[in-house]
């Protein structure tokens, strides 16, 4: 990813953190680059001020596995499972389980 869309993600996020789709972008940004601690630095600050943005549960999960933080993911992949059951989110919800059922 060019570091100028990096850049322009981050002060997205700077002037607008409550903005859920920059955040998210932020994320996956840095999971695409190898850099999984601030992707999962920024999932957790988008489930804090967005619990229901469900995408961040599966994705923040996937972060944690590359880290090796296996407990943190299936932590995390409980609760999303959890949060999209409640939103009634069926599609994320079956994508949590199946990746839970694989990690074990």
């Amino acid at each position: 990813m060019p570091a100028n869309r990096l850049e322009m993600l981050k002060e997205m996020v700077v002037q607008n953190p409550s903005d859920s789709f920059a955040r998210y972008g932020l994320a996956m940004a840095y999971a695409n680059d190898g850099n999984y601690e601030l992707a999962v630095e920024e999932h957790r600050k988008l489930i804090e001020t967005n619990p229901k943005y469900v995408a961040a549960y599966y994705h923040g999960g996937q972060a944690l596995e590359k880290l090796g933080r296996l407990d943190e993911a299936r932590e995390t992949y409980r609760r999303g499972i959890e949060v999209s059951t409640q939103i009634g989110d069926d599609h994320t919800r079956s994508e949590l389980e199946a990746v839970l059922e694989i990690l074990g």
